[in-house]
């Protein structure tokens, strides 16, 4: 992998056709930094990654040298009717946006040269019709664009595949969506198939992504091993303004009314101030919530229409998406309020602000969002932050810094998932009508997602593919078999299964809950089920309950009035707060600890930390308070990146919690309490209420206890601690749905057949018959996969075992404080999870506000006098 230069104006346009350059010039200008360096490369024939922000021309940095060698082409009377580059989005919506970006330019070039060959265009989706795939096989498109599932279904079909024999050039769009997932290892995987089984020449890669990190992996993701990639790294070619706002100047004894007010006068205010405004909240009740205060206000102060306030996120229907989307274009909004779902590069028009509210937990999320702003290379990307307590201060303190200063945190690309393996092996056998199993691995290894594939797994998976499991009496039957010669060969209907059933985003279930007497109480969603262990309480339609287990696809409940909940409802649509920024969070306090250590004056202090962050002197001396206490109230103990601290807090209600204090990120920390609640679990012989959030987990005992904490990681053998950890899962809620998941995108469940969607409810118990067979089978790829999943995708636990070594060699230290009756200042919104879904925001406000006096009163009693004053600056 090499980094591209950024080529002089001249020499670009001089590379082009004069029409083309004369359109751009006339249109643009001149080219962005982004294009003057990919084109030429492109032009040449290069892999060429370009990572740069929205509004940077990344369409044209694709495009432009691939229409001016068609225009080309088309002038010599060599442009034929096949498929000459392919576009490839993660978003069916991002498709039909890049037919509108590549027939503007088109279009405006046959205008100025009439004599033009016409350069066809077409879409290629689940969306599209029988009638209109069959005239693409007749006269294919010059472009085609389409989504990875349906790439690798024109690669299964026998008349389109020979369109395709000629592609010269490969566009992977929004490249760092794809690779996080299990879509990129599908995509991979079918690149590689594709060049080696049905391209007659090495196509072009281009890959086209926001601000990512580290570029090397996304520029081998997309070309695989043994070939080159120019990344060109415009990153930050855009200007950017970005400012953290405290609604107000105490987050603590404030009453929530007043901090409300605060949050919605600091909106108005960038509303007034700007054209369009674009406002991200981290859950999609939050964005209806906010629309719905938002239009509530408007309507009362007068300030501008109703009709001009949106919401838009994935529970809305597409008709009501694409109708915000269309208004936003035109102009007609002035707010829209999303939670995810307007993160990618949906041409949405101008946004002139982008509001974050609360912490994105990320550095690349924080400058995905808010380079939605300012659509264009020149324009600058405002951001504004607008924080709810003080860990979100904090935390949003240090993430908008870290964008400044340009550390972006790594992305996670799933390594050599087995399941989706399945389905690359079956679509090579029908592409090729028969290959020899060494070469097919030679094929799926060059791909980047499996470059590190085993042949023991490869060989796994192939076992399982033939049948050789014996589950044909569970109606599990083989998918492929050997010929005389070796080669392995697709068995009977095996295309058509592919056509019905390839791709690996799994089906959205709800799941219907029932008391013990078999009473319907509501729906939650799948992704909040996984979460759950028996046990925990939960809210559902206003009254608590308790889960019990599960049954198929429902789950069975009792009664928990007056119980507080120990899963908030929003809790798993909430981000996950990233491993990197976690760190530097944690460093930050471990540099403001080191003052207080030194003695420094709190003035000093405090101005150190509004340059440090670039943030208002209010700001820093809540977060100068907020740190001094809990330095104060420990000792002077504060966790940060190389230090845990383990809190005991004994409770009003009598119970013990170990209040783990770790800044190592969220997908870390799920796999690091699992394996810590598995031993005081199995030295108590008791279970024990887990609660796993940003800033560290809380384990709780029903009961004071003696037991000692202290030696809790010595206990947690290193080498082991991956098998240990899979152990543990395979009794979760999450493996039982997981296991389908990955079940489904095998192939042992149909999601359809012959025609059919087969009924989910059934697939879930047929999923659960099978996990209770082949857990005694030894090495069963589909159940290995489900674990490697939650472990490394879900969870984090290369990462754990990376913190472990570290506790082990003393590079990270712990603490134990305790037991205390009063919690710690950083415990206070961790313990307040409980009471999210059950308490008013004025009493959870309340609630933290008689936290804070204990911990005041408790200083005091220590001779700790902190002189809370705000109005000093």
């Amino acid at each position: 992998m090499s980094y591209a230069n950024f080529e002089k104006e001249d020499k670009v346009f001089s590379m082009l056709r004069p029409y083309v350059s004369t359109w751009l010039k006339e249109k643009y200008g001149e080219f962005t930094p982004p294009q003057r360096a990919s084109i030429p490369l492109i032009k040449l024939g290069n892999n060429v990654l370009v990572s740069s922000p929205t509004g940077s021309g990344k369409t044209l940095s694709a495009f432009l040298g691939i229409l001016d060698t068609l225009f080309e082409l088309g002038e010599k009377g060599q442009l034929e009717d096949k498929v000459y580059a392919i576009y490839i989005s993660p978003l069916r919506a991002l498709n039909n946006d890049m037919k509108r970006n590549l027939l503007s330019p088109l279009n405006e070039i046959k205008e100025r040269v009439p004599n033009l060959p016409q350069i066809r265009i077409g879409v290629r989706t689940s969306d599209t019709s029988s009638y209109e795939k069959q005239k693409m096989v007749k006269t294919p498109p010059h472009i085609l664009i389409t989504t990875p599932e349906s790439f690798a279904i024109s690669m299964v079909s026998p008349k389109f595949s020979e369109r395709l024999q000629d592609v010269r050039w490969l566009i992977v769009d929004e490249i760092h969506e794809i690779a996080n997932s299990k879509r990129g290892s599908y995509l991979s995987a079918m690149i590689e198939i594709f060049q080696n089984l049905i391209a007659k020449q090495e196509i072009t890669r281009i890959g086209l992504s926001a601000t990512v990190s580290p570029l090397d992996s996304i520029a081998q993701f997309l070309v695989g091993k043994n070939r080159d990639c120019k990344i060109i790294d415009a990153r930050f070619v855009k200007p950017v303004d970005l400012k953290v706002i405290s609604p107000v100047r105490d987050l603590v004894h404030e009453p929530e009314s007043k901090i409300e007010e605060g949050i919605y006068n600091s909106i108005l205010e960038e509303i007034k101030k700007h054209r369009t405004t674009l406002i991200f909240t981290n859950t999609r009740h939050a964005a209806e919530n906010v629309s719905y205060k938002l239009r509530r206000i408007a309507k009362i102060k007068g300030l501008f229409p109703e009709d001009s306030i949106e919401a838009h996120h994935s529970s809305l229907s597409k008709e009501v998406r694409l109708e915000v989307e269309e208004k936003l274009k035109r102009g007609d909004l002035k707010v829209v309020i999303s939670s995810t779902s307007l993160e990618l590069g949906i041409d949405i028009g101008y946004i002139d602000v982008v509001i974050l509210l609360s912490s994105p937990k990320s550095v690349s999320r924080l400058l995905q969002r808010i380079g939605r702003a300012g659509h264009h290379i020149r324009s600058i990307s405002k951001g504004r932050m607008i924080v709810v307590d003080r860990d979100d201060l904090v935390e949003c303190s240090v993430l908008a810094q870290l964008a400044r200063e340009k550390k972006i945190d790594a992305v996670h690309i799933p390594r050599n998932p087995l399941d989706v393996l399945s389905q690359v092996i079956i679509a090579s056998t029908i592409i090729s009508r028969g290959i020899q199993k060494d070469k097919l691995y030679d094929i799926v290894t060059s791909s980047y997602s499996y470059s590190t594939l085993n042949k023991d797994d490869f060989d796994m998976v192939l076992n399982y593919l033939l049948g050789e499991y014996g589950l044909e009496q569970r109606n599990v039957y083989s998918k492929i078999g050997l010929d005389d010669n070796g080669n392995i060969r697709p068995k009977g209907s095996m295309r058509m299964i592919f056509y019905m059933n390839s791709g690996t985003i799994p089906d959205e279930a709800v799941v219907p809950v029932m008391t013990e007497n078999g009473r319907y109480v509501g729906n939650l969603e799948e992704e909040f089920v996984e979460m759950l262990t028996p046990g925990d309480v939960f809210v559902l339609g206003g009254r608590t309950y308790q889960f019990l287990s599960s049954k198929g696809l429902s789950v069975v409940v009792k009664s928990a009035e007056g119980q507080r909940p120990t899963v908030p409802s929003w809790f798993s649509e909430m981000l996950p707060l990233a491993y990197e920024s976690a760190l530097e969070i944690g460093k930050f306090r471990r540099e403001v600890k080191e003052m207080l250590d030194r003695g420094d004056p709190k003035d000093e202090i405090v101005n150190w930390i509004s340059k440090r962050l670039d943030i208002s002197k209010y700001a820093s001396i809540s977060i100068y308070y907020y740190i001094a206490e809990m330095y104060y109230f420990t000792n002077g103990i504060i966790p940060s990146d190389n230090n845990i601290l383990i809190e005991k807090f004994d409770d009003e209600d009598g119970r013990r919690n170990f209040i783990f204090h770790a800044l190592y990120g969220r997908r870390t920390l799920d796999a690091l309490s699992r394996g810590v609640a598995q031993i005081v679990t199995r030295d108590l012989e008791e279970d024990v209420k887990l609660s796993v959030l940003d800033n560290g987990f809380i384990i709780t005992l029903p009961r004071k206890t003696d037991y000692e904490i202290e030696n809790i990681f010595e206990k947690l053998d290193v080498e082991r601690f991956y098998e240990e950890l899979s152990d543990v899962i395979l009794r979760t809620e999450m493996m039982r749905r997981r296991f389908r998941h990955c079940a489904e995108r095998s192939f042992m469940l149909l999601r359809r057949y012959k025609g059919h969607k087969t009924n989910l409810e059934r697939r879930q118990i047929n999923s659960e018959v099978l996990l209770s067979v082949v857990k005694d089978l030894g090495g069963f790829p589909v159940l290995k996969e489900t674990i490697r999943e939650i472990l490394e995708d879900h969870m984090d636990i290369q990462r754990a075992i990376e913190v472990l070594r570290k506790i082990k060699s003393n590079e990270i230290h712990v603490t134990v404080i305790g037991p205390n009756t009063i919690p710690s200042p950083f415990s206070h919104s961790m313990l307040l999870k409980e009471h999210y879904d059950v308490v008013l925001a004025e009493d959870k406000r309340n609630l933290m506000k008689k936290l804070h006096e204990s911990v005041i009163e408790f200083l005091r009693e220590k001779g700790v006098n902190i002189d809370l004053d705000y109005t000093s600056v």
